[in-house]
């Protein structure tokens, strides 16, 4: 099952400065995310929190749903589905 991730690009450097990357891992989104933080073990700290879970403040969308309107981190992929990373931005006017 093929799965694209879109990079943005504060995480490029964690991964080679890849825009996109795919994945063959059947299941929900915390076993692909597990996956991708495997194999680029620099992305673990924007990703994952130290008990294992999604950082709340990156937000992830599957084929443009973000995954709270799904079923969060169960979110069961279909091959062809595509995972994009949204790190939250702060800051503004003062």
């Amino acid at each position: 099952m093929a799965i694209k991730i879109l990079i943005p690009t504060p995480l490029r450097p964690s991964v080679n400065q890849q825009t996109e990357l795919m994945v063959d891992v059947d299941g929900d989104v915390n076993t692909i995310i597990g996956s991708l933080v495997e194999s680029y073990p620099k992305l673990k700290v924007y990703l994952v929190d130290d008990s294992g879970t999604l950082r709340k403040f990156v937000n992830f969308y599957i084929n443009d749903t973000d995954i709270r309107d799904l079923d969060g981190e169960k979110t069961v992929l279909s091959d062809g589905d595509c995972i994009s990373i949204v790190p939250a931005i702060a800051g503004g006017v003062v």
